[in-house]
């Protein structure tokens, strides 16, 4: 039973007329009789009589009138529902990212998806680098915006730019004059940290690892805002990537370029391998690197 003999039959039934209903759905007569011919064998039964002068219902066929009905109008509906949902018309499309992310280029590029998109409902998950992979990868979103894993294993990666990351101090600190410090500058202060198990963490760990000296952690945070506030309180100094210059430098902090050694690091788009991204996905993804390329 196909959509095509459920619109024959109706066709027929409403009209009670195999003219009028071949003119009805550009049909010759001759089609539209194989169409109902070709139901009533799959269903077992006659649903129409059919004499010289007109068309009447069989018992069968008044029962699956409403029937019919209404798997059109489903039908119909579910067209309809997806052709929005292709069209952008209607949809949902959830990302999670790194919360530097998060909280200075994510907001740009959904309001430049929101001005072409206004119906599609965006979720956003401001999670560490970890938790962004393992919602990837559990299908909780379709998009993270991540550190470039160490593992891509069932993932694809697309990057967005390559981030360098920087010193965050007390205005009120010596070091808030320097044109540029180094790591040595720093392993003396009390650091504030992302708890672990931070990507930024890890990488900043590895990086003071090569080096004399270890990370003089004092004060831990889950979160980036907090971490500037402790800063900007004297309560010692961070390494953030430099997303987040603008939104350290609200708080109170300052921000100086950091070297020797230099961290920098990918910033970049995850999805599932081999899966399609929806329609509302693909325009995010493309709003998102668009945003990226700007800065």
């Amino acid at each position: 039973m196909s959509i095509k003999q459920l619109r024959a039959f109706l066709a027929v039934a409403q009209s009670l007329s195999f003219a009028q209903a071949s003119h009805h759905l550009h049909l010759s007569q001759p089609a539209l009789s194989l169409a109902i011919k070709t139901l009533e064998d799959s269903l077992g039964g006659a649903l129409l009589v059919r004499t010289t002068r007109n068309v009447a219902l069989t018992r069968e066929g008044e029962v699956l009138l409403p029937l019919a009905r209404r798997l059109v109008a489903d039908w119909d509906n579910t067209e309809e529902l997806l052709r929005q949902h292709f069209t952008l018309q209607l949809g949902r499309v959830a990302v999670a990212a790194l919360p530097s992310f998060a909280a200075s280029l994510l907001p740009v590029a959904l309001k430049a998806f929101r001005d072409c998109h206004p119906n599609i409902n965006v979720t956003v998950h401001d999670v560490v680098n970890e938790q962004v992979v393992e919602m990837v990868r559990n299908h909780r979103v379709e998009l993270g915006v991540v550190l470039e894993p160490q593992s891509l294993e069932g993932l694809n990666f697309t990057a967005l730019y390559l981030d360098r990351f920087i010193a965050v101090v007390p205005a009120t600190s010596p070091l808030a004059d320097y044109a540029e410090l180094q790591w040595n500058d720093l392993l003396s202060e009390p650091f504030i940290a992302l708890q672990r198990p931070s990507a930024v963490r890890t990488l900043l760990e590895n990086s003071v690892s090569a080096r004399p000296g270890r990370l003089p952690v004092a004060f831990e945070s889950h979160q980036l805002v907090t971490i500037g506030r402790m800063v900007s309180q004297g309560l010692g100094v961070s390494v953030v990537p430099s997303l987040c210059r603008e939104q350290m430098q609200a708080l109170g902090a300052r921000c100086v370029p950091l070297d020797q050694p230099r961290i920098e690091q990918r910033v970049g788009l995850i999805h599932l391998a081999g899966t399609n991204l929806s329609a509302a996905a693909k325009a995010l993804t493309e709003k998102l690197i668009e945003t990226a390329g700007k800065r």
